[in-house]
């Protein structure tokens, strides 16, 4: 089997800010979870029998303890927010697998997923669907893990992640750490920009494997003197950093992948279908039963 695992918050964030806007009699906005919903009905419809869908069930996560000026959702439009608790609740009435998060968030739960998937010998292939930059730490050959960016239509395995970023998958994290993550609100370290790092971690791998110097160095790097001080003065940081963008593993998932199958709406289905406006994708669903 294959199984696909969805970013549900990035997917949220994607159509609020790419369909058109859906207001309900009653007032709600709910264009951007309609859009999901037929996203993922969409991927019934093209083969997917196992999914599973993590959401951020509030932005703030332990990676707040660690660095104040880490995501926080401060940001975030109201409309988009009072969607958050809908998707989740549409998505788990129309039969989807969903894992909201709290302590952890949506990637720790995709990056958890992943890992227990594939010791399964009825996968043949797990998919973690997101664009995110640091789920790439996951993608493995060995054990037939990939990444998919859906809108795209990009499909990445260890040879697209060494083409993306010039780094082996296990790097990922250190490499983050110096270049930093705009979206998750660590800055890296200064003058590490995406080549230096790239070609530092392409030789040396790890942030610990890194000489203090730029004369121990045994590759040439534009800036080099200069970037070695700065990560010199700044190692504490960057192992920090790294802490951030390091997937967790223990994030809670279904320890069985069997969980994920799709096997129908639940009775409360048709009611939320309505309630959003959604008879459309009502229809969709009631047709993939008869399949």
């Amino acid at each position: 089997m294959r199984v696909h695992l969805i970013d549900g918050t990035y997917e949220l964030f994607r159509y609020y800010f790419a369909a058109p806007s859906h207001v309900t009699d009653a007032g709600q906005e709910v264009g951007a979870v309609r859009g999901v919903l037929g996203s993922m009905i969409q991927l019934l419809e093209q083969g997917a029998t196992h999914v599973g869908i993590a959401t951020d069930h509030v932005i703030e996560s332990f990676r707040n303890d660690l660095w104040d000026d880490y995501k926080d959702g401060s940001e975030i439009e109201e409309g988009i927010r009072s969607q958050f608790q809908l998707l989740e609740d549409v998505l788990a009435a129309a039969g989807f697998t969903v894992w909201p998060m709290v302590e952890y968030e949506a990637d720790d739960a995709l990056g958890a997923a992943a890992n227990t998937y594939a010791d399964d010998p009825r996968v043949d292939e797990v998919m973690i669907c997101t664009p995110d930059k640091d789920l790439a730490q996951c993608v493995s050959d060995a054990r037939s893990i990939v990444q998919f960016d859906r809108r795209k239509e990009v499909r990445y395995d260890e040879d697209g992640v060494r083409e993306k970023f010039g780094v082996d998958p296990a790097s990922i994290p250190d490499y983050l750490a110096l270049v930093g993550d705009s979206a998750d609100g660590f800055p890296g370290l200064p003058g590490w920009g995406a080549k230096s790092t790239s070609t530092v971690l392409s030789r040396y791998g790890k942030l610990e494997d890194i000489p203090l110097a730029a004369g121990q160095w045994d590759i040439t790097v534009r800036g080099g003197a200069k970037l070695a001080q700065t990560f010199a003065d700044n190692r504490d940081l960057a192992i920090l950093f790294r802490r951030i963008a390091t997937i967790e593993l223990d994030a809670p998932v279904d320890p069985d992948v069997s969980a994920l199958e799709w096997t129908g709406p639940t009775n409360e289905f048709a009611e939320l279908a309505t309630s959003i406006d959604a008879d459309r994708h009502l229809a969709r669903i009631e047709r993939l039963l008869k399949r």
